[in-house]
């Protein structure tokens, strides 16, 4: 985050805007619309402008600009079309510890001005930093298309009761979760349908049912890597969730989008190394729903497929703990597309099985003779260190040579990498390309129309 984000109280206070002239003007319509207390230093003013000044009661100064402008000003607007003007003012104001813009000119600039979505009390701040105003601008207009007409009318609602549900709900954590059942149910509708009246009643009628809330799990299945493949459930789960069981799969980019002061506990497991054991995170779903927690067992892939979220919810079913499961993209499905390999395709694969690739007792138990057959996938999860069994033993039951095999380590992600060979040597080939867990492999004819199909170029 190159700037911290802030929302400035101006109301009454002197605010300094330099210029007179259009872009002046749209600055200081700002400051107005905040209620700030206006001083504009121009020689001379557009007509618009000395509109605004008259219409504001705004202080002119009819001057070139001099360092004492400034005198007991809050926040100084440079907007003039002269480089040596901005950059004065933006010393004056630095030397008196003031924050200052100029517009355009983020080098000269304590503090940017963002593109602004305006449903007051609801405000929407958006800046690129400086980068690109215009890509700001663009983000704005998107929002604005999103955000309901009758948001702002919500919120003052909302603002409304918020004295009445903590005189009724005395836990902070029982108001959060009342308040976001009620954000998540209809009575946001009701607000937008002009039915402010019975939205208030339902308010109230559900506060006075309201009892300590009942903790709920979330299992969340976060994907292969890409956070741009997480769906629109899990994203919502995700910034509900008091506390956050991960494993080590979830990558950091998925992590960022938790709510910021969830808890986060890390329970990842790998080969030989299980930082908690199952039977363990299953006892912690459960106690800490019953602590009327919302838990989210946040895993990399679908939670369902080589995830263990069957035992987990078992758990949960038989200890009465309420639970939702969300699917995620599976990672054969996410690493294989971004590989560039489709898992079926007529004329190679009419059909794809998932397989656990785990050694046991010295080898991979899976039956070979069926999976050495043509016209088929086979995506092994979780199998780089029993690779060599796998084209072994694949060989043995009398697979081609030849077979494409692709080992793809950290599958969509910016860290993506491909390993491509077939079945004789793609184990000294992972060993050229430096190829680490965590990887799936896909054996397979389709493997071979990577060379024309690969489009992922991490960025």
């Amino acid at each position: 985050m190159e700037r911290l984000p802030l929302f400035f109280d101006v109301k009454g206070k002197r605010c300094v805007v330099v210029g007179g002239g259009e872009v002046a003007l749209r600055k200081a319509t700002l400051l107005a619309r905040a209620g700030a207390k206006l001083h504009i230093v121009a020689p001379e003013l557009d007509d618009e402008m000395a509109s605004l000044c008259k219409r504001e009661g705004a202080f002119v100064c009819p001057i070139e600009f001099q360092p004492c402008c400034l005198a007991s000003a809050t926040l100084v607007i440079a907007a003039t079309d002269y480089l040596d003007v901005n950059t004065a003012v933006s010393d004056a104001a630095k030397a008196l510890s003031i924050p200052v813009n100029v517009v355009d000119q983020p080098a000269l600039c304590t503090f940017i001005v963002p593109a602004i979505v305006d449903r007051s009390p609801i405000l929407v701040a958006i800046s690129s930093g400086g980068a690109s105003p215009i890509l700001a601008r663009s983000i704005k207009r998107l929002i604005e298309t999103l955000l309901p007409a009758r948001v702002d009318r919500l919120a003052l609602l909302l603002r409304q009761l918020r004295d009445a549900i903590k005189g009724k709900i005395r836990g902070f954590d029982d108001r959060t979760r009342f308040w976001e059942k009620v954000l998540e149910g209809d009575i946001p509708e009701l607000v937008y349908a002009g039915k402010e009246d019975e939205a208030r009643k339902r308010i109230l009628d559900e506060a006075k049912r309201a009892s300590a809330a009942r903790g709920e799990v979330y299992l969340v299945g976060a994907g292969p890597g890409d956070p741009e493949l997480l769906t629109l459930k899990a994203l919502r789960l995700m910034h509900k969730a008091d506390v956050v069981l991960f494993d080590r799969l979830v990558s950091e980019s998925i992590l960022l989008k938790l709510r910021p002061d969830a808890d986060k506990i890390f329970v990842g497991k790998q080969k030989s190394d299980h930082a908690v054991p199952q039977e363990t995170i299953n006892e912690m779903l459960v106690r800490l729903a019953r602590e009327g927690k919302k838990v989210l067992r946040l895993k990399g892939g679908d939670p369902f497929i080589f995830g263990r979220g069957g035992e987990e919810i078992e758990s949960l079913a038989a200890a009465g703990v309420d639970f939702q499961v969300v699917p995620g993209i599976t990672a054969a499905s996410g690493c294989a597309t971004y590989a560039g390999i489709p898992l079926t395709h007529r004329d190679y694969s009419q059909s794809v099985r998932f397989l656990t690739g785990h050694i046991r007792e010295g080898g991979v138990p899976l039956d070979w003779a069926m999976l050495a057959g043509e016209q088929q996938t086979l995506a092994f999860y979780m199998g780089l260190s029993g690779l060599q069994i796998i084209c072994d033993e694949l060989l043995a039951h009398g697979m081609d040579p030849s077979m494409p095999v692709a080992v793809i380590e950290q599958g969509t992600t910016r860290e993506q990498k491909v390993s491509v060979a077939n079945l004789v040597s793609i184990r000294e080939q992972i060993l050229v390309d430096e190829i680490k867990p965590p990887t799936l492999i896909i054996v397979g004819r389709v493997v071979s129309l990577r060379e024309k199909l690969d489009w992922f170029r991490a960025p």
